[in-house]
């Protein structure tokens, strides 16, 4: 079953692109813009996220990261 999200595909692509071009003016590459990710997950977690459930929301986080990456040809 998909994942539906309550954000449209329209408002993540605005982001996306702003967030690229910010990192793109800074010369960002791939080792800094992943090292300003996981700062801003991290923020995210520690400032909106109840302590008790922290790690449980960054294990889901970090699963779905993996799974948007693995090689879907096999």
């Amino acid at each position: 079953m998909p994942i539906t999200s309550k954000y449209s595909d329209e408002k993540v692509e605005q982001i996306l692109t702003e967030i690229a071009a910010v990192l793109d003016k800074h010369s960002a590459g791939p080792e800094l813009s992943l090292m300003i990710a996981g700062n801003i997950a991290t923020n995210v977690l520690n400032q909106d996220v109840a302590p008790s459930q922290r790690k449980v929301i960054a294990e889901k986080f970090a699963q779905a990261l993996v799974s948007s990456i693995e090689d879907k040809s096999h």
